[in-house]
């Protein structure tokens, strides 16, 4: 009889446990997607941010009288686009 007691204590034990390895699993689950969607509304701030500075950059340069700095005001908007693209690309690549 105290072994049958024994065994069954055991398999509630491990019953528990695998719930409890599950609900862990779970949280972690939700943890990560919660943390990949903060991640991506970041990003999307961030870019939202970026095209407005490339836009004033922009602005600026075809404002200016003085071609050099309009080319170099357009040049470094450029720069800033493909930078922050390649950037925003890679850091939603590794969110997937």
């Amino acid at each position: 009889m105290s072994t049958d007691m024994g065994a069954d204590a055991a398999a509630k034990m491990t019953a528990a446990s695998e719930e409890t390895v599950q609900r862990i699993r779970e949280l972690t689950e939700r943890l990560i997607e919660s943390a990949k969607s903060a991640g991506n509304q970041s990003l999307d701030a961030y870019e939202h941010s970026l095209r407005n500075l490339v836009e004033f950059q922009e602005q600026v340069a075809g404002g200016t009288q003085l071609d050099w700095v309009s080319s170099i005001a357009s040049a470094h908007a450029k720069f800033v686009q493909e930078v922050s693209a390649a950037y925003v690309s890679a850091a939603r690549e590794m969110l997937k």
